[in-house]
C-alpha cells in the first residue's frame, strides 16, 4: 500500500508509492557522451575561463596556467554579480534589488571526467579544500547571507558542461529551504531539547534500515521520506552547524563517503543524471543558530509534475528502504590512478 511520510524537520509529507515499486534495472540513463575536445575547464585552457580566483597548484607555477589540480574561477555567465553596489525599490505589492552576488566555478579536477567517482579521496579532499576557503573567505562581504555550494551532473541535472566541476553562489538572503529546515530545528529543539538531525542519525545507526555506508565521522543514508528514487544524505555524526567550520579529520573521512556515495549511486542506477546542494549555516546574520549541515544527492530519474508543482510535496516509486539495500550492495569503484602530489603546498592555501 502506499505511506505518507513526513520529513522530520520541515512540514513537507511524500508519498512513498510500494505498489509501484522500481527498482535500478526499473530506470534507463543512457550515459552522456563526453566531449573533450576544446572545453574551457580542461588543463592547457586557462586563458578560456575568467581570471582563476584560488588554485591549488604546483609551487612557482604560475596563476593562470598549467601545474593547478583544483582552480576556481568567476562564473563566465554568472546569474549575480559582486561588483554592483546594493540598492532596492519597491513597486506598489512589489518589491526588488539589484542583482548583487557572487557565482564561481570549481574546476575539481584536471581531467575530463563528468564526476569525482573516478578521482582520488585525495583529490576529492582538495575539492573539500576549495569549497571550505571559498566559503570562509566570502564571508568578509556582509552583504551576503548565505554561500550555496552544488553540483549538477549530466545534461537533465542542469550541467552544461561535461567536466567535473561543482558552482558556488553567495546570496544577500536565506533560501527559502534553509530557512524552513532552520525553523524546524528550533522547533524540534524547544520541544525536545535536542538536535532533529543528532537524533535521527542515532536512529538509523541503530536500525540499519536506511544506512548506504559510514565511518568514524558521518554517515550516508537514503532518508525516511525521500523526495527522489535513490536519493541521499551525508550527515555529520556529530552536531556541526557550518560546513566552514570542518576540520582535517572531517576532510579526510568526508573525502571517501562522498566519492563512495556517488560512485554507489552510479553502479546502481547507471549513471544517472543528479544534483548534490550543501545545506549549511547561513553568515552574517546575528543571533543563535541551531543547525546540521549535510549534503543532499538528489538523482533525477523521475519528472516533476502538475501534482509536484501543485502541492510542493512529492511521489517516490522507490521506498528508501529498498534503495539503501541497493546501493548498499553496489560496490565503490576503484578510482583512476591520478597523481597525487605537492600536498604540502596545499597548506599554503587552506
Amino acid at each position: 500500500m502506499p505511506e505518507w511520510r513526513k520529513d522530520p524537520v520541515v512540514d513537507r509529507w511524500v508519498i512513498i508509492a510500494t505498489e509501484r515499486a522500481k527498482r535500478p534495472v526499473d530506470f534507463r540513463c543512457p550515459p552522456d557522451e563526453l566531449h573533450p575536445g576544446n572545453c574551457p575547464l580542461c588543463v592547457g585552457n586557462e586563458d578560456k575561463t575568467p581570471p582563476e580566483i584560488l588554485a591549488f597548484r604546483e609551487a612557482e607555477s604560475p596563476a593562470n596556467r598549467p601545474g593547478w589540480w583544483v582552480r576556481v574561477v568567476p562564473n563566465k555567465f554568472p546569474a549575480v554579480r559582486a561588483d554592483e553596489r546594493y540598492y532596492s525599490w519597491r513597486d506598489g505589492v512589489y518589491e526588488a534589488m539589484n542583482g548583487i552576488g557572487v557565482h564561481e566555478v570549481i574546476v575539481e579536477s584536471t581531467d575530463h571526467e563528468p564526476d569525482l567517482i573516478n578521482q582520488t579521496d585525495y583529490q576529492v579532499e582538495e575539492v573539500l579544500w576549495a569549497w571550505r576557503a571559498r566559503s570562509l573567505d566570502l564571508r568578509a562581504d556582509t552583504r551576503l547571507k548565505y554561500i550555496q555550494i552544488f553540483k549538477n551532473k549530466g545534461r537533465t541535472g542542469g550541467a552544461s558542461l561535461e567536466h567535473t566541476h561543482s558552482q558556488l553562489v553567495g546570496i544577500p538572503m536565506v533560501p527559502v529551504d534553509v530557512s524552513q529546515e532552520l525553523a524546524g530545528f528550533h522547533e524540534y529543539r524547544r520541544n525536545r531539547g535536542t538536535c532533529v538531525f543528532c537524533d535521527m542519525v542515532q536512529q538509523e545507526i541503530a536500525r540499519q534500515e536506511r544506512v548506504v555506508m559510514e565511518n568514524d565521522r558521518f554517515v550516508c543514508l537514503s532518508p525516511y521520506a525521500a523526495r527522489f528514487p535513490f536519493e541521499m544524505w551525508i550527515v555529520p555524526k556529530h552536531h556541526q552547524p557550518d560546513f566552514g567550520q570542518i576540520g582535517e579529520e572531517d576532510v579526510r573521512e568526508l573525502a571517501p563517503i562522498l566519492r563512495g556515495a556517488l560512485g554507489k549511486l552510479d553502479g546502481t542506477v547507471c549513471q544517472p543524471p543528479y544534483n548534490m546542494v550543501l545545506h549549511t549555516a547561513p553568515i552574517n546574520v546575528g543571533g543563535e543558530i541551531f543547525y546540521h549541515w549535510h549534503f543532499e544527492i538528489l538523482p533525477r530519474l523521475t519528472i516533476l509534475a502538475g501534482y509536484e508543482l501543485g502541492t510542493g510535496y512529492f511521489i517516490n516509486p522507490t521506498p528508501p528502504e529498498l534503495a539503501a539495500e541497493a546501493l548498499r550492495e553496489t560496490a565503490v569503484p576503484a578510482p583512476h590512478q591520478i597523481p597525487t602530489t605537492f600536498k604540502e603546498e596545499v597548506l599554503r592555501y587552506v
